[in-house]
């Protein structure tokens, strides 16, 4: 879904490389149905980009390992 790069500028789409460490170049939240959720995004977005004062900036989705992956 196309909604799932507005987590970042361009310049981050291109190259991600411009923002150091893991972080999630395609947040694919599934069908269409996501499509809202994804959009609130841009709330958070702006105001980081407010506090930054840059769009070198993007979000990483880090979840505990399950016991399968723990051990």
């Amino acid at each position: 879904m196309v909604k799932s790069l507005n987590t970042m500028t361009d310049t981050v789409m291109v190259e991600p490389g411009r923002v150091p460490g893991h972080h999630n170049v395609i947040l694919d939240l599934g069908d269409l149905t996501s499509a809202r959720a994804v959009e609130q995004l841009v709330q958070l977005w702006l105001r980081l980009y407010g506090m930054f004062g840059t769009g070198d900036f993007n979000f990483s989705v880090v979840t505990a390992p399950t016991p399968a992956q723990a051990g």
